[in-house]
């Protein structure tokens, strides 16, 4: 048998009894009224205030329960003892100490009883749902009873409970000090903030609770002066208190209309008679769209009719009399009945703290209130407003504990306000001092913006910057539509000091803007905005649109002022391309090895400036997201005023007209709601004055379309659809965009560090390779050099057999005639080997790696195409042999499992450098280089054998500088006729050459061994032959006059200076070097000459010896000039030539031997010290 549910269930006590009996008894221990209508308190009525705010504390907030406030407000607590008992004491509340006490316990609980009810959605029980509306309506009539109560000033009384510890100074303030001031404001902060819920109903009248009584009720008690002392001495006397002012002015002051509470009262009721007219249209307006359908008298009777839908036989059903008129107006009957079940979304419910933290909601005013909150507003804005904004900004900056969520979102909301009204207040003002009749001037003070000044600082900005960014990424968006409001108002503010009077403010605008717009994430920040709207609410909406519009109109304006505008923005592409060369196989570094903090570091840092150009904003800024944006925000356009409705009408003006970007309009729903508003039904209102710019609009909008779908017939079924970028390029030009293919970036090309032989600079790649896991690319390489081998050994062993047939071919036939097989024995070079890549990462790889890239130069392959090309194709060169090849694969394979190592623990990295980096710096060159020497070396003038020498000829030191000539006296000039001028142009140069050709000195020392001239050859013999005849002549007459010692004394010098020669020779003997493919060298023997030279190197010996002992002695006998002895010391060594080997053939000097001969003739010349520019250069830095 079910069990029945009893009425005494029914009727169960939701609070648990020994918690109502423990608060009752306390409750009526406390005191109560006596027999003469006064208050009496009980016994230890000081300790039941006590316990009674035990209890809330502990059984409400530490054990989640509402069961304590619900008995209190049963009991009728707050206003049947709290109010009386500081009633009671408020005359002697700061004189007695037992009755402050008093005072200051009663404030401490009714501050919690007063605190706004929240229900947490993470930790609500059932009691916060059973007990949340009852407490809800209690705390609105402790609301009630404080602000009528008639005995006592109940917020003032608390304001003079916490004087004494508000005339303390700040650094003799006790914590308890502190708390007291802090409960007064707090329970200010509770009378302000409470509001009616809108979920549960009252039964007492709301203007008794209405904003309005709450501030003719502060202004009545002085509270207003304690909010302005409080907030003017903010950071002097008060500190952490600035939160609590926060949250009252914001209370206080959200939803009211700042521009509407500066109005005079003649403006004001025309304003609000405007409205009324605004309504009554409206309204009338309304009523005639629905007269024109609506039934008469003879068709009033019910009517059901069914509409035939398509082709098909369904129908539907539709009643009523005005469906009969018309087939357009049965569709849209039928369209009102159908009903569509939208999906719940739980979490779009809003709870408490939203509710009451909404400030898009207009408040109402009495004439009244009005007239105090705007005097309260005016002193605010003279005395208090820098000073309490500056210490919230620093506050909100380091982010102190009792900075909560909230206060950021408080703080921008007030800031706009508050601008916003002292816009409107200059505004006033000026109309007043404009207006003949007033006595009132405009003073300096009055002219300057200072009062707002720290709210209009680089600070505020930033951290409006980066409230906004937190508040998008977090979607948060109640506080994001704050920072919005506060970002538009601040730009309204700076467009109103650029138009003012005073040259500072402009000066001062014109720098807040170029901070503003310099920065590119404050211009995407606001596109990214206006895109991501998505049903957050009309408020947002409003100011999301305005927003975009204030700031697209300002930068514009700016732009086209300052030209030359630069803006900065900020890149970290860096570690996206390293990443993405990662993946490609591509290092992300060119030149060593950086770690990846210091990667990220410089991404961080990477900063670039650019010229702006508002066109590409304009097109950035307006998209299909966007139009979307302004639809959404235009359907409401019957609740729009006349900004907002200009405000829409810009914007699609811009798009259609001035950007000529109709074709985001093109769609059905634009289309449809566009001609709504102007055609119905429930359109704009035809008497509105924003209605004939609409209007004229909407014709040309419609004329482009009909005119567009005439060329375009393929846009009716776009119109259907939203646009993206590639639709809209097609449906303007009728065909696709052409993206031009960006060409790839060819990686910097490396090299190993000089002073490395060619096997070591393998191994340096092999070990980057390897460090850098890629031994698979090592593998490959292998591979492809391992078949390279093999075919090109079989092109060598064709090579020898060939040789062998052609060599046998010829010793078969002694006679010669085999000339055409010995053509033949002679095989073509082998075909170069064509590199093809195993996969496509491999041919990426290729072109991306700069490291495989430059094994594969070192290992002989060569690149055919341009650098930058990434379908360049690689090749084995045909003169690489097998051996060659094979030395690659073992040096590949050594260094692989055998990595090189370096000294100072330096890795194979850090031996490579980018070949351009190394090209450039050895391509400065400074102003005084001997390369640049003055001499035209490129004219075709043959200056004959002895020209001018190279290093003796360069630049005067200075030449660059502009030279003082002197200053000569005028006389008469005489003009030269053409004949005149050639006959000295050539003088001059006949003096030039002569003076050349009197230098001694070749241009160049030709190696006498490379001619090969029989006319020069006889010349010289027969010099050689005059010369011995000579020789012997001297010889004889020498012997005849018996004088031998000159001859002797020159041989024995001769034979010394010969001597040291050859010990030198010896010393470092030469060396011709042959390379042995492309990795090692090896060291050749001296070749011999042949047979038939060694008689002329004989001779020539012989002569050599000769004709010095002849010019020893010719300097025994008389003084040759300085430049004689030179040029033969000059000739000496360049003539003579190494001693027979022990055989009796004569080694022939190579290439090296000449050039130590030259450097031999240096030797027996002083030189002069080089100096260049005042310095001496060492040969080695040359």
């Amino acid at each position: 048998m079910a069990q029945q549910t009893t009425l005494d269930e029914w009727a169960k006590d939701p609070v648990d009894p020994e918690i109502r009996a423990h608060v009752y008894s306390l409750i009526t221990a406390l005191g109560g009224t006596g027999d003469d209508g006064t208050y009496s308190f009980g016994d230890d009525a000081l300790l039941c205030l006590k316990d009674l705010r035990k209890w809330l504390k502990f059984a409400d907030g530490q054990l989640n329960r509402r069961d304590v406030a619900r008995c209190m407000a049963e009991a009728n607590l707050v206003k049947g003892d709290l109010l009386e008992i500081l009633a009671k004491v408020a005359p002697k509340v700061t004189d007695d100490r037992l009755k402050h006490k008093l005072a200051v316990a009663t404030l401490e609980l009714l501050v919690p009883l007063t605190w706004p009810f929240e229900i947490d959605p993470v930790e609500a029980t059932v009691n916060h749902h059973r007990h949340g509306p009852y407490i809800q309506l209690a705390q609105i009539a402790y609301k009630r009873a404080i602000l009528q109560y008639d005995r006592t000033n109940i917020l003032q009384t608390a304001v003079r409970i916490a004087l004494p510890s508000m005339a303390v100074p700040l650094r003799e303030r006790t914590p308890r000090d502190d708390g007291i001031i802090r409960i007064a404001l707090y329970f200010i902060r509770n009378v302000v903030m409470l509001s009616p819920p809108k979920s549960v109903p009252m039964d007492i009248d709301e203007a008794e609770v209405s904003r309005s009584a709450v501030i003719d009720t502060l202004h009545q008690q002085d509270i207003f002066q304690v909010i302005l002392s409080v907030a003017s001495s903010i950071g002097e006397d008060f500190v952490s208190q600035d939160v609590i002012v926060l949250e009252i002015l914001f209370y206080l002051l959200k939803g009211i209309d700042a521009e509407k509470l500066f109005m005079e009262e003649k403006n004001l009721s025309s304003k609000n008679t405007d409205e009324l007219k605004s309504l009554i249209q409206k309204e009338k307006s309304m009523l005639a769209g629905y007269a024109r359908h609506a039934p008469s008298r003879h068709n009033r009777f019910g009517t059901m009719i069914w509409l035939k839908r398509g082709d098909d036989d369904q129908v539907s059903t539709i009643s009523g009399q005005d469906v009969l008129g018309k087939a357009q107006k049965s569709m849209q009957k039928m369209d009102k009945t159908k009903k569509w079940n939208k999906p719940k979304r739980p979490g779009r419910k809003t709870d408490g703290e939203q509710e009451r933290e909404e400030f898009d909601l207009p408040v109402p005013l009495t004439s009244s209130a009005r007239k105090c909150i705007k005097t309260f507003v005016e002193e605010f804005l003279d005395s208090s407003f820098n000073p309490l904004f500056l210490h919230l900004r620093k506050a909100i900056e380091r982010e102190t504990e009792r900075v909560e969520t909230r206060h950021s979102r408080q703080f921008f909301y007030l800031v706009s306000w508050f601008l916003r009204a002292e816009c409107a207040r200059r505004r006033t003002m000026k109309e007043k001092a404009a207006d003949p009749k007033s006595k009132q001037v405009l003073s300096a003070e009055d002219e300057s913006y200072g009062l707002v000044a720290e709210v209009m600082n680089q600070e505020t900005f930033i951290l409006m910057n980066r409230f906004m960014q937190k508040s998008e990424d977090e979607k948060a968006w109640q506080d994001l539509n704050a920072g919005m409001k506060c970002f538009t108002q601040i730009l309204l503010t700076v467009q109103e000091m650029s138009d003012s009077a005073v040259e500072d403010d402009q000066d001062i605008a014109e720098n807040i803007q170029n901070r503003i717009f310099y920065e590119e994430s404050t211009h995407d920040r606001i596109v990214h905005t206006l895109r991501s709207y998505n049903d957050q609410g009309f408020g947002y909406l409003d100011a999301v649109t305005e927003l975009s519009h204030v700031f697209l109109r300002m930068l514009e304006r700016y732009s086209k002022q300052n030209v030359d505008m630069q803006v900065r923005s900020k890149r970290r592409a860096r570690t996206v391309r390293k990443k993405q060369a990662e993946a490609q196989g591509e290092d992300g570094e060119q030149e060593g090895h950086v770690s990846e903090r210091e990667d990220l570091e410089a991404a961080q840092k990477t900063v670039s400036e650019r010229k702006f150009d508002f066109s590409r904003f304009a097109a950035k800024f307006i998209n299909q997201s966007s139009v979307n944006t302004f639809v959404a925000f235009t359907k409401y356009y019957n609740e729009l005023d006349l900004d907002q409705l200009k405000r829409v009408h810009r914007f699609f003006h811009r798009v259609a007209f001035k950007m000529e970007l109709g074709v985001l309009l093109y769609r059905v729903d634009i289309l449809q709601l566009f001609n709504k508003m102007i055609k119905g039904p429930e359109g704009l209102d035809p008497d509105s004055p924003s209605f004939g710019e609409w209007e004229e609009f909407v014709r040309h909008f419609f004329r482009t379309v009909v005119k567009r779908i005439q060329d375009r017939p393929e846009l009716i079924v776009e119109m259907l659809f939203s646009k993206i970028p590639q639709t809209i390029f097609f449906l303007e030009h009728g065909h696709d965009r052409e993206l031009p293919t960006r060409t790839p970036r060819a990686p910097a090309e490396l090299e190993v560090k000089p002073g490395m032989e060619k096997p070591e600079q393998i191994g340096v790649a092999v070990g980057v390779l390897v460090n850098q896991q890629k031994s698979d690319a090592l593998h490959w390489v292998r591979d492809i050099l391992s078949s390279a081998v093999e075919e090109r050994k079989a092109w060598e062993d064709m090579k020898e057999a060939r040789k062998e047939i052609a060599a046998a071919a010829a010793a078969s036939d002694p006679e010669g005639q085999v000339v055409v097989d010995q053509d033949e024995a002679e095989a073509p070079l082998p075909p170069s080997i064509l590199i093809k890549p195993d996969s496509e990462e491999r041919r990426v790889a290729m072109f991306k790696d700069n490291k495989l890239r430059l094994l594969l130069t070192l290992v002989g392959f060569t690149r055919l195409g341009a650098n930058d090309d990434p379908d360049a194709n690689w090749l084995i060169p045909s003169t690489l042999a097998s051996a060659d090849l094979q030395q690659a694969i073992d040096l590949i394979r050594k260094y692989e499992f055998d990595p090189p190592t370096y000294d100072d623990g330096k890795g194979p990295e850090d031996m490579l450098r980018s070949k351009a980096a190394a090209l450039r710096r050895s391509t400065h060159r400074v102003d005084w280089d001997d390369d640049d020497d003055g001499i035209d070396h490129d004219s075709g003038e043959d200056r004959g054998e002895f020209a001018l020498d190279e290093p003796t000829a360069r630049k005067a030191d200075g030449s660059g500088k502009k030279v003082l000539k002197r200053r000569r006296r005028p006389h008469t000039p005489v003009e030269l006729d053409d004949e005149e001028k050639q006959e000295r142009a050539n003088a001059r140069h006949q003096k030039e050459m002569e003076k050349q050709l009197k230098v001694k000195s070749t241009m160049f020392v030709h190696d006498s061994d490379e001619e090969d001239d029989p006319e020069a050859d006889a010349a010289f013999f027969a010099r050689e032959e005059a010369l011995r005849a000579q020789t012997k002549a001297n010889i004889a007459k020498s012997l005849v006059l018996g004088n031998t010692e000159p001859a002797v004394v020159s041989k024995k010098r001769k034979a010394n200076a010969l001597t040291g020669k050859e010990k030198k020779r010896r010393k470092t003997p030469p060396k011709q070097k042959q390379r042995v493919g492309p990795f090692g060298s090896d060291e050749s023997d001296v070749e011999e000459a042949d047979d038939g030279s060694d008689d002329i190197a004989s001779s020539r010996i012989q002569s050599e010896e000769r004709q010095v002992n002849v010019i020893d002695s010719e300097d025994e006998a008389t003084d040759t000039p300085l430049s004689s002895q030179l040029a033969g010391a000059a000739e000496l060594p360049a003539k003579s030539a190494p001693p027979a080997s022990a055989d009796g053939d004569v080694t022939m000097a190579d290439a090296d031997d000449d050039e130590d001969d030259e450097d031999e003739v240096i030797t027996l010349r002083r030189p002069a010290r080089n100096t260049r520019a005042g310095f001496i250069i060492d040969s080695d830095s040359e």
